[in-house]
């Protein structure tokens, strides 16, 4: 009969006791998660009291009474943003999004219903970013629990404005301190040492007769186009067809795929059908040369971050002017300038709605190293730091890398239909959370 030590038994007790108490933070979590996901916190007409809506607004205020509940120190900064403080000393940041995109077509499951079935939480911010920020939390509760004591102030801070803007980092900056160091758990695994720059331009072009009275599509600039319609002056069936567009009084539809605007290759653009449908005007066919088949050669440019993606999200055409929002993803190390002047050479009037520069920092920092560490200790497989497209709230930092929660291999799901998170990757990612805030702020 096998024999134990005491050492022996009360490590192995131990270990049993571990695992039931992370499987409770584990089943909490699940329930969080979709109990925030019910909120559609998409940008909304906002007020002086929420500014970006009703529904950002009470998912702020559901996470931070979460977060009070397990006695952590709370703050909302006027439905901006909030924080959960834990520990005293030098500052340390998570930085989170309870934000959405809007949910777009091609959904099988709600995606403000918070679904639990399949072994998945379905709804739109279960990836992206709600379920990590919770999964933080509750990492962070698991610390508490076990009585760690950080030797740094740990703020995990949630925005509602990551998605269109950053008015809530511009906030919190006005009205609090931003650590220098930390990460966001709003991208990828193994851990990111680089994001592309974002420009993202709203293009005008004019006509004295365009071919169409009316022209909207797009829900995010963000966001690849799943939805376009149009009101042409006339309807010529056989062509709408061969373009695969749909009929619908004296419309036309098309239908797309959305995808991260980072990706535009993983999406299909409704908007570029239904104005193939008119290349045959001039000043249709330049849209079309410009913008979706790269004339002036724009995606050319590339270094290790990867290359330059352009990708037209959002269309509105109005009073003989059709305007068209495009997500450009510049390489790391390009310089802005050099971006500008290959996208001044089309000649088109454009105006700048959004910039923001690239993140970048050397594979061997001492972040990127022991985010690594911690990633290859939890999963047992090599950890190579990689460079994306998307862009992350670690550009709040001044020392910030992104950190997660997709794993290599897994499919796209950011800003796509039924979106979902795995119960059994809410595990892993408190495990993964935990682990890296304790080593970091030990």
């Amino acid at each position: 009969m096998l024999q134990w030590s005491g050492i022996a038994k009360n490590a192995a007790l131990a270990a049993i006791t571990e695992c039931i108490i992370m499987e409770r933070y584990q089943e909490e979590a699940v329930r969080a998660i979709s109990d925030l996901v019910k909120t559609n916190s998409a940008l909304a007409k906002g007020t002086p009291r929420t500014p970006f809506g009703e529904g950002a607004a009470k998912c702020l205020a559901d996470f931070l009474a979460l977060a009070a509940g397990m006695g952590f120190e709370t703050h909302n900064y006027d439905n901006y943003v909030g924080e959960v403080i834990f520990g005293e000393g030098e500052e340390f940041a998570i930085l989170c999004h309870l934000d959405v995109v809007p949910a777009g077509e091609g959904w099988t499951h709600d995606p403000f219903g918070g679904e639990i079935s399949d072994g998945k939480i379905w709804g739109r911010g279960t990836t992206d970013d709600k379920g990590p920020a919770v999964c933080a939390l509750y990492a962070l509760k698991a610390l508490k629990d076990e009585g760690f004591v950080p030797g740094k102030k740990i703020k995990l801070i949630v925005g509602c404005n990551e998605e269109c803007g950053w008015r809530c980092i511009e906030h919190y900056n006005e009205v609090a301190h931003m650590p220098e160091t930390g990460f966001s758990p709003d991208a990828d695994f193994p851990v990111i040492y680089a994001e592309k720059g974002i420009l993202q331009l709203r293009f005008h072009f004019v006509f004295d007769r365009a071919p169409f009275l009316y022209m909207q599509g797009g829900s995010a600039p963000n966001m690849v186009c799943s939805y376009c319609e149009v009101l042409p002056r006339s309807i010529q069936i056989p062509k709408a067809e061969s373009f695969g567009l749909k009929i619908k009084g004296k419309k036309l539809i098309c239908i797309g795929k959305s995808a991260h605007g980072s990706t535009p290759e993983l999406g299909e653009n409704a908007m570029l059908p239904l104005l193939k449908y008119f290349e045959h005007i001039p000043e249709i066919k330049n849209v079309i040369d410009c913008l979706f088949r790269d004339k002036y050669g724009l995606t050319k440019f590339e270094d290790e971050t990867g290359r330059l993606t352009m990708s037209p999200n959002v269309v509105k055409f109005r009073k003989g002017q059709l305007q068209i929002v495009v997500d450009i993803r510049y390489p790391a190390s390009i310089p802005y300038e050099e971006i500008i002047a290959a996208v001044n050479k089309m000649g088109l009037l454009y105006e700048t709605i959004n910039f923001q520069p690239p993140l970048y920092h050397a594979k061997d920092s001492a972040l990127v190293k022991t985010l690594a560490e911690v990633y290859e200790e939890c999963t047992g497989q090599k950890a190579e730091p990689v460079a994306i497209g998307g862009g992350t709230y670690a550009r709040a930092l001044k020392n910030g890398v992104g950190f997660g929660p997709e794993f290599p291999g897994d499919p796209a799901l950011a800003h796509q239909p039924d979106e979902y998170i795995s119960v059994e990757r809410v595990g892993l990612l408190i495990d993964i959370y935990k682990k890296a805030v304790e080593r970091l702020t030990k």
